[in-house]
């Protein structure tokens, strides 16, 4: 069970406070030394808005005049510089802050091209630009950069390198009377700005590299010398292929209009994943989605995500397929909730892809987003992948057809030698190239693109999904951040209404078995525009995200948001955070600081758990209001019939008149037996912590109707013509506006009597400390009709 502060004996809280201060559960922050907050708790803070975050949290954006489209992020860390790509524009901001020390270069597509693509129909002012969709480092001074070019794709090298460091003195040093002239003036360092320039004479042909049209997205990845790219390659976006391109070695590109091997595909990412020591074997991976072909006929369309894989020696064959690829393979991505008898449901629109390096560069984990394609279900997901996995299903079977009128099924036959799919190298001594691949092997592969077994996620289950929300998931990039239990993956996911999610991978029950704890949500643009493009700067700790209409930068984490009191910074379990014995801040490993011990002469429950009363008519409903800051937490209600009773848990008692929400309990039909003291808990990994105690004090319903037996000498009639003051509070009750209640219990209380004497001052002639309290006055009885009385203020508990 669970420590609370507020139960147990005189030093539970004491004792919860010390067993909890070190490091709770999962939680990658440390506390060695905690002091409980006193006083109030700091209001809820779990969704952040711009005003928020640009007041106090360091987010900072970044917008040009007439542009748009801010798709292309490219992230150099050496040169600290955030490279852009948007409507007619290239940019480079610094990484410090973006909204600094910009430079820009204006790139628009030729005036002839923009009339060409105004005559084959599209918009002049929204389609007949040079939209950059293509931002890779070429080498230590030059960029390689692809836009689309009004329907006429183009490319450049762009120059970025950096100035020569110039010392120069001060400027005061410079006036210095001669006499000083034998100490040599400091001497400071400036950097010039850095290069950033394009030659738009000195362009190429971007076909097989950037798409034509702007709504198309671009994936490629520049390894080496070498371009590979997912992409339309003609003005209709019909021809969809893999392409290689720039290098020695020759043009290459999948089979054209074969269904088997691309159908109407979308491209997401592409990435470059070495698989062993020997660089002949590295692969590249393509993620996409594509209509099915293995779906079953007259079942419409059906989408399906997809990774494919080729080889980086790969040059084609030799009689067939001719500078196309012969080690193209591709499987099913499978993100699913599984469900009974089957029916799982499945997430196959493929939205982006996140590759997190690891400590054995062969084996990075792939972190997935999806949306639903149904209609009826919405919804997004993340799934996890790892590279065994990938390469199991690579090594699996085949997926093999007879004819049109048969089923997909596993291939039975002989499997050519060497196995399609492997990469000529010293594995296969006798193969050099894929040209000396037999002729057997290159038919096999080009009729065998598809494998039969799917790649199923970590865990067989989505790490994180939303259901039933306004928003879809358009991006992802992870942090891997060192705790001081381990290492934790913290997921920035972004959405289309322009917020970030930050969400935290941590063990269940052991390290294989991860759950999604959501964090914060950021609302980064105030337009609610689709994010779509984000980078992460783990030695900055910063993220840059992209939309259609700005730049935003903020800060991974924002510790001091998360309370004043350890156990607050405790149950946010972020792992950025740590209490540092005075404060919420960031966790820096091996960090040298000392941490304060822990107090044990003061009572932490004194003053920590705010208190409120609350009325409740007989018969009618009373809700109970109480949200914990941490989204994780599980909000546990206990109620004492008086304070010495045993606290007992709200609901099974009552279970058909206790409806529990988000944001607190709904008692219905209140009879006099809920009058009591509640406690409100968040309880979290093994850890209790009270948020508020309500005192509800229930009238009865014949009170509040102002009806009473004849006799009652506590309901007696007041004298003639004054109204009843429960009819006053009922209303109060039923329909009662924000604070009326507390205001209207006041004015009921003080009707009738005398305002309260002034307090005297602490230091009052006559008041002294050594003063003797004067006796307390005897109040003479009266005959004659009792006045009537207010509501019994709470006693205090």
């Amino acid at each position: 069970m669970g420590a609370s502060w507020g139960g147990g004996g005189q030093h539970g809280g004491r004792d919860a406070i010390s067993r909890h201060c070190r490091l709770v559960g999962t939680s990658a922050t440390l506390f060695t030394g905690c002091q409980p907050h006193q006083g109030h708790l700091p209001a809820e803070r779990r969704r952040w808005v711009p005003a928020e975050l640009r007041a106090r949290h360091g987010l900072r954006l970044f917008a040009l005049e007439r542009s748009c489209c801010y798709e292309a992020l490219l992230l150099d860390e050496e040169r600290g510089r955030l490279f852009a790509g948007a409507q007619n524009h290239l940019l480079s901001l610094a990484l410090d802050d973006i909204s600094q020390r910009d430079r820009k270069i204006y790139w628009p597509a030729p005036v002839e091209w923009r009339e060409e693509c105004n005559w084959a129909g599209k918009d002049i002012t929204a389609e007949c630009m040079n939209f950059v969709k293509i931002l890779h480092p070429y080498n230590r001074t030059h960029l390689y950069a692809c836009g689309t070019g009004a329907f006429h794709p183009v490319c450049a090298f762009v120059e970025a390198g950096q100035h020569a460091e110039v010392e120069l003195p001060p400027a005061k040093a410079l006036l210095r009377p001669p006499a000083a002239a034998a100490h040599p003036p400091p001497v400071l360092t400036t950097l010039q700005e850095p290069i950033f320039k394009l030659d738009p004479r000195r362009t190429e042909d971007g076909k097989g590299k950037s798409p034509y049209d702007p709504r198309h997205a671009a994936a490629s990845v520049l390894v080496g010398e070498e371009l590979y790219s997912g992409v339309a390659t003609d003005l209709m976006g019909r021809d969809f292929t893999i392409f290689r391109s720039l290098g020695r070695r020759p043009s290459i590109r999948t089979e054209q209009h074969d269904s088997r091997w691309l159908n109407e595909p979308k491209f997401v990412a592409v990435f470059w994943v070495p698989e062993s020591e020997d660089p002949d074997d590295d692969k590249i991976y393509f993620f996409f989605r594509e209509t099915a072909v293995e779906r079953q006929q007259g079942l419409g369309k059906t989408s399906f995500a997809r990774i494919g894989q080729i080889c980086r020696n790969d040059v084609g064959g030799q009689r067939s397929l001719v500078n196309k690829w012969t080690t193209f393979l591709k499987a099913r991505l499978v993100c699913a909730v599984p469900g009974p008898d089957g029916a799982d449901t499945h997430f196959d629109e493929l939205r982006d892809v996140f590759l997190l390096q690891t400590r054995d560069k062969r084996n990075p984990l792939v972190y997935a987003v999806f949306s639903t394609s149904s209609s009826v279900f919405q919804g997004s997901a993340v799934c996890v992948y790892t590279m065994a996995d990938i390469r199991r299903a690579f090594l699996g079977p085949f997926a093999h057809k007879e004819g049109p009128n048969y089923q997909w099924v596993s291939y039975q036959g002989r499997v050519p030698y060497p196995r399609p799919g492997m990469c000529p190298s010293k594995t296969f001594g006798t193969f050099g190239s894929t040209k000396d691949f037999p002729d057997e092997v290159i038919q096999f592969a080009r009729h065998h693109p598809l494998m039969y077994n799917p790649v199923l996620p970590h865990g067989q289950r989505p790490l994180f999904l939303q259901a039933a929300v306004p928003y879809t998931f358009t991006r992802i990039a992870v942090d891997r951040v060192t705790a001081a239990d381990g290492h934790y993956d913290v997921l920035f996911i972004g959405t289309d209404v322009g917020t970030v999610l930050k969400v935290v991978s941590v063990p269940k029950e052991s390290w294989h078995r991860m759950e999604p704890l959501l964090l914060e949500e950021l609302q980064v643009f105030q337009d609610a525009s689709p994010i779509t493009s984000l980078q992460l700067s783990s030695k900055r700790q910063q993220l840059y995200a992209g939309s259609a209409t700005a730049l935003a930068q903020l800060p991974l984490h924002r510790c001091g948001a998360y309370g004043k009191a350890c156990a607050e910074c405790c149950l946010a379990r972020d792992p950025y955070c740590a209490w540092d014995g005075t404060a919420c801040t960031r966790y820096v490993p091996n960090t040298k600081r000392r941490f304060r011990r822990q107090d044990v002469r003061n009572d932490p429950r004194r003053g920590s758990v705010p208190q409120k009363q609350l009325y409740g008519v007989e018969g009618s409903t009373a809700f109970l209001e109480c949200v914990p800051k941490s989204l994780q937490a599980r909000v546990l209600w206990t109620y004492q019939r008086t304070p010495d009773d045993p606290q007992r848990e709200v609901g099974s008692p009552r279970a058909g008149r206790v409806v529990r929400t988000e944001r607190g309990v709904l008692l219905r039909s209140v009879q006099r037996a809920d009058a009591g003291l509640y406690l409100c808990h968040a309880t979290e990994h093994g850890f209790t912590q009270p948020l508020l105690r309500l005192s509800l004090e229930v009238i009865g319903a014949r009170q509040a109707a102002g009806k009473a037996p004849a006799g009652d000498p506590q309901l007696a009639a007041g004298p003639p013509g004054r109204k009843v003051w429960y009819r006053d509070f009922l209303q109060l009750v039923e329909r009662p506006p924000l604070g009326a209640a507390d205001r209207g219990c006041q004015r009921l209380w003080s009707r009738g009597r005398p305002p309260p004497p002034p307090r005297a001052p602490a230091g009052a002639p006559g008041r002294g400390q050594g003063a003797e309290p004067r006796k307390a006055r005897r109040r003479r009885t009266h005959e004659g009709p009792r006045a009537e009385r207010g509501p019994r203020s709470a006693s205090p508990w």
